[in-house]
C-alpha cells in the first residue's frame, strides 16, 4: 500500500516541460521512491540535512543521489540551480511558483506584514548664513550648543524676542502630515522630484531616521509600533549608496551578508511544512526540497541562496571578480548596484524598502531588476517600496499603486491605474505620446504645470498643498481614509512576521564569521603580512641581543645609554610598523566614512 502511494507521488509531481522527468525509467522512479521512503524513518534533525537530486548520467539513465544540504557540493549547487531555472526571465516565476505551492498545499500561512504611516512629520534644524559654513568654529559652536541646548534655546529666544541678533537656525519640514498604508503582496513606486523627501520617508519607515531629525506622527508593522519589535530586522533599508569592501568578491560578499543576516525563521517554518506532509502522506519536490533546506540552514560559509541571487540579479558572470574601489579595478558601477540590492535580499526580512536601485543602470537591467523583485513580492506576499527618480514606461507598468510625493507631502497614493483619472479630475491631462512618469512629477511643477491643462483659457496655479485637499475628495483618497480609520486588527498578524531579537544570528556564530571575513582578507594581502611578520621577528631578535650581556663592565653613565637607546630604537619600529595597516584597516570599512 505504502509503495503505491509513492508512485502515485511520483506520478503527481511529474513536471511535464522537463526534460530529465519525461525521460525518467521506471526503475530511477522506483529508485527515487526507495530514498525517500528511507528519508522519512529519519529523525527530523536528520532529515532537515538531508534531501534527493536527480541527474542524468551519460547513459541516458537517471540516477538519484543523497546530499547533505549542510555540505553540497558546487557541481550539486550548479545541479540543482540548473533543475530549477535555466533562464531566470522565463523560469524565475515558475520556479517561486513551485515553491508556492508547496506552502500552500498543506495550509501553511506566510507571514505578511502591511505597514502603516499617519500624520507623519519629520523636522530638522538648519544653520543658515554663516553658520552653515563647515568652519572649526562653527563646529565648536555646535558642539557647544549641543551639549548645552536648553540654555542655548532660552538664550537665543529672549535675544530674538528684543531684535538684539537675527537667529542662526531655521526649522525646515522635510515630511509634512503624511499619511498611507504599504500592502502586501503589492508593489508601491515612490515618485517625486529631487529634495522631495522621498529618502527620509524610507528611513523613517525603516525605522533608521538621523537622531538629529525630530520625527511626529505613527509607524505602525501589523498594528504594532516600532518599539515593539525590531524595525532593523524586520525590514531592509537599501541605500542608493554603494558601500562594499573592494578587496572581496562579488559571491564573497554575498556570502558574508547572507551569514550575518540568517535565515529568520525559515528553519522553524520548513520543519512545520515537513511535519505537516509527513502527516498528510505528501512527497514534497526534490529539488524545491533542496532548496528550502539549503536556504533554511545557518553559518554556511557559501549557499545556494547566494547563487540564486546571482544568477536572478545577472550577477553570475562576475561572481568571482573583486568588487574593487578607488585604488582596484573592478566590477562596474551597475553591477554594484545590483550587488548593493542582492545584500539585502540574502536575508530574510520580508518589507523592503528601496531608495534609488536604478542609479547607475540602463533601462534594460533595469526593468529586469523590478520584474524579479515584483515576481517575489505577488507570489511570496512580500511589501516593496522602491524609489525610483524616472523609471521607463515598461517598467512603471510592473508596479501596483504609486505613491507621488512632492514638497514633502503626499499628493497621490493608490492603484497605478487610477492615477491619471485623479489628474484629469483636477483637469490637468497627459499628452499621448508623453511618459506618465514625467508628467506626474512635471505637473506638480510651477513652470511646467500650464502645458497640461485642459483647457487654456481657465488655467490657474495649483498648489501641492491644493493637490493634496482635491486628492482627500477623490475616490481613491476616500477610500484610503476609511482603511487607515479602522485599526489594524493585531490578532490577524502572522507570529512570525515580526522580529524581536537584534540579531539574527548567535554571537558566537557572528565572532566566526567576522573572522572568516578577516582571515579571508588578511589572505588577499599575505605579503604585507609576512613582510611585517619577518620585520617584527627580526627586530626583537635584535633586541633581545641587549640582554645577553648583562654584566659587561662600564665605568661612567652614559655607557648605560646604549641599553636604552637600542630598546627604544627597537619600540619605535614595534610602535610604528602598523602604520601601513591603519589605511587598510579604515578602506575595509567605508561605511564609517
Amino acid at each position: 500500500m505504502a509503495s503505491s502511494s509513492r508512485r502515485s507521488w511520483g506520478a503527481a509531481f511529474r513536471d511535464p516541460t522537463d526534460v530529465f522527468r519525461r525521460s525518467g525509467a521506471e526503475e530511477g522512479e522506483d529508485e527515487e521512491n526507495l530514498k525517500w521512503a528511507a528519508l522519512e524513518k529519519l529523525p527530523t534533525y536528520d532529515r532537515m540535512r538531508k534531501g534527493i537530486l536527480q541527474q542524468v548520467v551519460v547513459d541516458g539513465r537517471v540516477v538519484c543521489d543523497e546530499v547533505d544540504v549542510h555540505r553540497l557540493a558546487p557541481r550539486h549547487r550548479k545541479l540543482l540551480l540548473d533543475r530549477l531555472f535555466k533562464v531566470v526571465e522565463g523560469d524565475n516565476e515558475r520556479f517561486l511558483e513551485r515553491l508556492r505551492h508547496r506552502i500552500d498545499r498543506v495550509g501553511l500561512e506566510l507571514p505578511k506584514i502591511e505597514v502603516r504611516y499617519e500624520n507623519l512629520s519629520v523636522e530638522a534644524d538648519v544653520s543658515v548664513g554663516s553658520r552653515a559654513l563647515p568652519t572649526s568654529w562653527n563646529s565648536t559652536l555646535n558642539i557647544f550648543e549641543l551639549l548645552t541646548e536648553p540654555k542655548i534655546i532660552l538664550l537665543f529666544g529672549i535675544i530674538g524676542l528684543l531684535n538684539l541678533s537675527p537667529s542662526k537656525k531655521r526649522t525646515i519640514k522635510i515630511l509634512n502630515d503624511v499619511s498611507g498604508i504599504l500592502k502586501p503582496a503589492r508593489m508601491t513606486l515612490l515618485l517625486g522630484p529631487p529634495a522631495s523627501g522621498k529618502t527620509t520617508l524610507l528611513l523613517a519607515l525603516a525605522g533608521k531616521l538621523d537622531k538629529n531629525l525630530r520625527e511626529f506622527g505613527k509607524i505602525t508593522y501589523c498594528g504594532h509600533e516600532l518599539s515593539e519589535f525590531v524595525p532593523q530586522r524586520t525590514c531592509a533599508y537599501i541605500s542608493q549608496l554603494d558601500l562594499h569592501n573592494g578587496e572581496m568578491t562579488v559571491r564573497e560578499t554575498l556570502d558574508f551578508s547572507g551569514r550575518c543576516l540568517g535565515v529568520g525563521t525559515r528553519y522553524e517554518m520548513l520543519s512545520e511544512l515537513s511535519r505537516r506532509e509527513r502527516d498528510a502522506g505528501m512527497k514534497p519536490d526534490p529539488e524545491i526540497d533542496v532548496f528550502m533546506k539549503a536556504t533554511a540552514t545557518e553559518g554556511q560559509e557559501t549557499s545556494v541562496a547566494t547563487d540564486y541571487l546571482l544568477k536572478a540579479l545577472g550577477l553570475d558572470i562576475c561572481a568571482d571578480i573583486l568588487v574593487g574601489d578607488e585604488m582596484r579595478r573592478g566590477i562596474s558601477g551597475g553591477q554594484k548596484k545590483r550587488l548593493t540590492t542582492g545584500e539585502m535580499l540574502a536575508g530574510p526580512p520580508r518589507a523592503l524598502f528601496m531608495d534609488e536601485i536604478s542609479t547607475g543602470l540602463d533601462s534594460s537591467t533595469t526593468f529586469q531588476m523590478v520584474k524579479f523583485i515584483r515576481q517575489m513580492v505577488h507570489v511570496m506576499d512580500g511589501t516593496v517600496l522602491i524609489s525610483l527618480l524616472q523609471p521607463a514606461p515598461e517598467t512603471f507598468e510592473l508596479f501596483d499603486d504609486i505613491i507621488l510625493l512632492s514638497e514633502g507631502q503626499i499628493l497621490y497614493q493608490g492603484p497605478r491605474e487610477n492615477v491619471l483619472e485623479f489628474f484629469e479630475s483636477v483637469g490637468f491631462k497627459c499628452p499621448e505620446r508623453k511618459g506618465i512618469t514625467d508628467f506626474l512629477q512635471e505637473v506638480t511643477s510651477k513652470k511646467d504645470q500650464e502645458q497640461y491643462w485642459s483647457n487654456k483659457n481657465q488655467y490657474h496655479y495649483i498648489s501641492v498643498s491644493e493637490f493634496v485637499q482635491l486628492f482627500k475628495s477623490f475616490h481613491v483618497g476616500k477610500q484610503l481614509s476609511e482603511e487607515l480609520s479602522v485599526p489594524y486588527d493585531k490578532s490577524r498578524a502572522h507570529p512570525a512576521a515580526l522580529t524581536t531579537e537584534k540579531y539574527g544570528i548567535s554571537n558566537w556564530e557572528l565572532l566566526k564569521a567576522c573572522l572568516s571575513r578577516e582571515w579571508l582578507l588578511m589572505r588577499r594581502n599575505s605579503f604585507v603580512y609576512v613582510f611585517k611578520t619577518f620585520q617584527i621577528t627580526v627586530l626583537s631578535f635584535i633586541a633581545m641581543t641587549v640582554f645577553l650581556r648583562t654584566k659587561m663592565p662600564h665605568e661612567t653613565i652614559p655607557d648605560g645609554n646604549k641599553f636604552f637607546g637600542a630598546l627604544f630604537y627597537s619600540l619605535i619600529n614595534v610602535m610604528f610598523n602598523g602604520m601601513a595597516e591603519l589605511s587598510m584597516t579604515i578602506l575595509q570599512a567605508p561605511g564609517v566614512l
